[in-house]
């Protein structure tokens, strides 16, 4: 069973257009493109033997030459994908055999850990009744103090996920969920987790989903994975430890100080 990690990207992105080629300054002051920074998360989870396939699926021919340029391998997808998991269901139907697992490593998360994607192949591999997973990350408080800001500005920012006692999604949100109502206490564990932009598929779940019809869930939050729930997939959440790694995802251009000093703190260059 082969892994295959496809980096979905586009150019005309609503609310960051070109986003993927934005520059990031890590600890050396070095400036490498979002879809490079994310291209080598991808490659850090290849290099140590998790992993056996790293391809960049894009529209736009000037993410692709960006990307070939720093030694990617990349295939080209029409316009008319809605989003990145209809790209990374076109890239499978061509390189991944029926029983791999196929790997959507979204281009505007370069912050992912290894462990979150090896995490996430370790639970499809151990159930093989999953069709679809995705990481989650139990909020700090400065994540949580993040998102709540956004919020307040009017900001659409990060994602949260709320589950079952078996992992199975129950919904996926742009609004901060839970509602606690409350100021929660010191010892208080936060009841908020971050959705991971990050998800793993098998071929059964992944081939009909272009095929599907946007319902209303994914059209109103614009987001991908709602068209599984809609569909009556289930959706998979692995719960997963940020191991005091910072995790932040680029949405909005007052994202990219953010992550510049991620990057600086982290001393990855």
């Amino acid at each position: 069973m082969a892994v295959l990690v496809v980096i979905p990207a586009r150019y005309a992105s609503t609310r960051y257009p070109g986003k993927p080629l934005v520059e990031l300054a890590g600890a050396t002051g070095e400036r490498r493109s979002l879809i490079r920074r994310s291209w080598e998360a991808a490659r850090s989870v290849a290099g140590a033997g998790r992993v056996d396939h790293v391809i960049v699926a894009t529209d736009d021919e000037r993410i692709a030459e960006a990307a070939r340029g720093f030694g990617a391998e990349v295939a080209m997808t029409p316009d008319t994908c809605r989003n990145g998991t209809e790209r990374c269901a076109l890239v499978a139907r061509d390189l991944a055999g029926a029983d791999d697992i196929v790997v959507n490593l979204q281009g505007d998360a370069p912050l992912t850990p290894p462990w979150f994607v090896e995490a996430l192949v370790e639970a499809m591999r151990a159930d093989p009744a999953s069709l679809v997973a995705t990481p989650v990350l139990r909020c700090d408080a400065e994540t949580l103090a993040g998102f709540l800001e956004d919020r307040r500005n009017g900001r659409v920012g990060a994602t949260t996920a709320v589950f079952d006692r078996a992992g199975r999604a129950l919904y996926f949100s742009k609004e901060v969920i839970p509602y606690t109502g409350r100021a929660l206490g010191p010892e208080e564990e936060i009841p908020v987790f971050h959705h991971v932009g990050v998800y793993a598929y098998r071929r059964a779940a992944l081939d009909p989903y272009p095929e599907w019809p946007m319902g209303p869930l994914e059209t109103w939050e614009g987001l991908e994975q709602l068209r599984f729930m809609e569909s009556g997939v289930p959706v998979r959440c692995v719960e997963v430890e940020a191991l005091g790694r910072a995790f932040w995802e680029l949405n909005n251009p007052t994202d990219v100080p953010r992550i510049e000093a991620i990057l600086a703190r982290l001393g990855l260059p």
